[in-house]
């Protein structure tokens, strides 16, 4: 080979280097290039879904809704987890600058993510050592608005993460990232921030925290179960002093301070933290939590930081319940349960609500009795009595109130006989009212028609649907067969008392949210029933119940007030099984109930036993020392002529009106008629869907009766 030849050779190899290097240069450009490409798509993907940074919501997660009685104390707090909301100035000054010393010391110089965080995290992983490199803001971020991806170990969440952080910072202060933080973060032991970690471990406010009790919450979110001092105090201590360790190093605290913390022993005050629910009238708090449901979601309601004002009054709510039960307590009636409301007439308020003797006992746990529908018996007789008036008929009309006695309606015959079978001859509708009497009022539906007490019903806000179809147009309507709630009885009465106005009744008053907004405002919508004339002369029949002679008498409160009122009981023929009491003043409708909870077994007592002392003694309490106010009046009903409406009498039931007088004997008030002690067959074949009465003579109760159409009727 010659010169020329090994030149050329050597010529070429120098020019194929620099071809390779170019080509692998080239190479990893184009990768690079395609790779970044490739990120900034895959970047994009990532960024395109997601949360509204900008909603302050989304990172206070879960936050209890508060229920507030009508004097502001709260009586609930409805939570998925237990967590308090407080501000800077809320929190001590030690909690503020142990959580930035410990968790994020450089979070007043970075701008969202910590680049040297960062680096020294990595390090700390070539040495074979683990050290989190994660901001407050991004702590913050992963345990709210990207909660359920905190567990994903991606590129993709960091990614997220970060970018939401770097934002968060751009709209929001340091102090107010630090306080978010510091509300929603873990501390162990249920509690939710660091409001509720104070109170939970040292029973106590986050403002009153001194610096050692505020290093030891401090240091609990790192691990919350590991260094739990309930659990583990010696660990709970290391991890204080550790946090004590790191103040003293971004001199945040004197070495003094630090020493003198540190030697302080491990000193607890735990308040367990309670279940979500009711620390206060459990029956009114479940009722408002089924109000609320019907208007927001589970999440709203357990999460969303409502308050909730509501009509429940404390003091009114303590004598309701002391009374209730200490009357069936005084009776030895510890089979009993009962059901008592109170409403303001005027606003429509629930002032108190007794739903049971017990709301876990185990024979009707929780069952709120102001709410079960149960056979009203006569005490539905006032509602007859305002459809009459409405109609025109005069409360001095004669009625024919004997007993027993036979009625064909509809081609139907029926036989229906007073409580006791007691013949009260001819009365009056007001006298008939006074002695509840089952004939008068019978022949009063009669002539009214079954859709006037129907529609009048409605229109109090009862519902009688509940009434077994084929009862429809027949007598027991009017007997109480119909099954109503304790709460439906006391809105309907409370039109009376205030002068004719329905109202629906009211149990929350305003609702906020956690940021203060207004979602709900009640507003006082009455809507005129019965003019304030003709619910004066309803309740001027009523308070005869509480009259000498009346089925009440006896009964009226001690206090300077006009009452009226209702008694009830229904049963089978030889059973009484439910005993009502109905009353108001111009402040206040008390409906009370008593019987077996989800029986309609005998309860062996009179309504002089249960129902009338309850009212006697608690609205005596409830109205002790209320000036007196007179029931609303107005221009008197425009009433027909008493004979227009056709009334007739039997023979054995012809008296002498004018001889009549409203003098009673005894057994005109039908409760003296139950013996506690005597020995009844017990109701074995009725339940709560078919309550018997004893206003329709029953087969085997020795009374002949051609059609039995509603198998029993009201004791009175």
């Amino acid at each position: 080979m010659g010169p020329r030849e090994r030149h050329a050779r050597q010529h070429a190899k120098s020019h194929t280097i620099p071809v390779i290097l170019g080509s692998v240069f080239g190479f990893l450009l184009i990768a690079g290039v395609a790779f970044a490409v490739g990120m900034v798509a895959n970047v994009n993907r990532w960024l395109s879904d997601l949360p509204d940074y900008t909603d302050t919501n989304l990172y206070m997660v879960s936050e209890p809704t508060e229920v507030l009685d009508a004097n502001g104390n709260k009586i609930a707090s409805l939570y998925v987890q237990n967590r308090v909301t407080v501000t800077a100035d809320q929190v001590s000054p030690y909690v503020l600058k142990g959580t930035v010393a410990t968790e994020d010391e450089r979070f007043y110089e970075h701008g969202g993510i910590d680049p040297v965080g960062i680096a020294r995290a990595t390090f700390m992983q070539f040495l074979g050592r683990s050290e989190g490199a994660s901001t407050i803001t991004q702590q913050l971020v992963r345990n709210t608005i990207l909660s359920e991806e905190q567990f994903d170990v991606t590129i993709e969440r960091k990614v997220r993460e970060a970018f939401i952080a770097i934002k968060m910072e751009e709209i929001y202060s340091k102090d107010e990232i630090l306080m978010m933080y510091l509300n929603t973060i873990y501390y162990g032991h249920g509690a939710y921030g660091i409001e509720a970690a104070a109170e939970t471990y040292l029973s106590k406010s986050a403002n009153d925290l001194t610096l050692a009790e505020a290093a030891l919450l401090v240091g609990l979110p790192n691990s919350p179960s590991t260094y739990d001092p309930t659990v583990n105090p010696d660990l709970a201590v290391q991890r204080r002093n550790t946090v004590l360790d790191r103040m003293l190093s971004n001199n945040v605290i004197t070495q003094e301070e630090h020493d003198a913390a540190q030697a302080e022993p491990l000193s607890l005050n735990v308040t367990e933290t309670p279940e979500s629910g009711t620390l206060a009238y459990p029956y009114f708090v479940d009722y408002v939590k089924s109000l609320l449901q019907k208007e927001f979601t589970t999440d709203v309601i357990f999460k969303g930081g409502l308050t909730v004002k509501t009509t429940i009054d404390p003091t009114m709510q303590a004598q309701a319940e002391q009374t209730a039960i200490g009357q069936l307590e005084a009776k030895g009636a510890s089979e009993l349960d009962l059901g008592l409301v109170a409403i303001d007439p005027k606003t429509g308020y629930i002032k108190a609500m007794v739903g049971g003797r017990n709301y876990n006992d185990a024979a009707g746990a929780h069952t709120n009795h102001v709410l079960t529908r149960r056979s009203s018996g006569s005490a539905f007789k006032g509602i007859t009595l305002a459809a009459a008036i409405k109609d025109g008929m005069n409360p001095t009309v004669s009625l024919d109130c004997t007993s027993p006695k036979t009625f064909t309606i509809s081609g139907t015959t029926f036989t229906v006989q007073n409580y006791g079978n007691i013949n009260y001859g001819v009365r009056t509708l007001a006298q008939a009212t006074a002695v509840s009497s089952n004939t008068g009022y019978v022949a009063v539906q009669e002539a009214i028609g079954y859709d006037a007490v129907a529609n009048m019903s409605k229109n109090l806000g009862i519902d009688t649907s509940d009434e077994a179809a084929e009862f429809v147009g027949q007598p027991s309507l009017t007997l109480g067969t119909a099954f109503l709630t304790p709460l439906e009885m006391a809105e309907a009465y409370a039109t009376f008392a205030n002068g004719g106005k329905h109202r629906d009744s009211v149990a929350i008053t305003e609702i906020t949210s956690r940021t203060g907004e207004t979602l709900y405002q009640h507003q006082d919508t009455p809507e005129e029933i019965l003019t304030a004339g003709e619910a004066a002369a309803v309740t001027d029949v009523l308070e005869g119940v509480l009259a000498s002679g009346g089925t009440g008498a006896g009964y009226a409160p001690n206090i300077n007030q006009p009452v009226a009122g209702k008694t009830g009981t229904a049963g089978t023929a030889n059973t009484t099984s439910d005993l009502w009491f109905v009353g108001y003043t111009p402040q206040l409708c008390t409906a009370i109930w008593t019987g077996r909870s989800g029986s309609n077994a005998r309860v062996g007592y009179r309504t002089s036993d249960l129902p009338l002392p309850i009212f006697k003694t608690f609205m005596t309490a409830a109205l002790s020392g209320v000036a007196r106010e007179e029931f609303p009046t107005g221009d008197a009903p425009t009433y027909k002529e008493n004979s227009s409406w056709g009334f007739t009498y039997d023979a054995t039931g012809r008296e002498d009106e004018e001889n009549q007088t409203n003098e009673e004997t005894t057994d005109t008030q039908d409760e003296t008629e139950i013996d506690p002690n005597a020995d009844y067959p017990e109701d074995t074949g009725t339940d709560d869907t078919g309550t018997d009465t004893d206003d329709t003579t029953q087969p085997g109760d020795g009374q002949d009766n051609t059609v039995t159409p509603n198998p029993g009727g009201t004791t009175e």
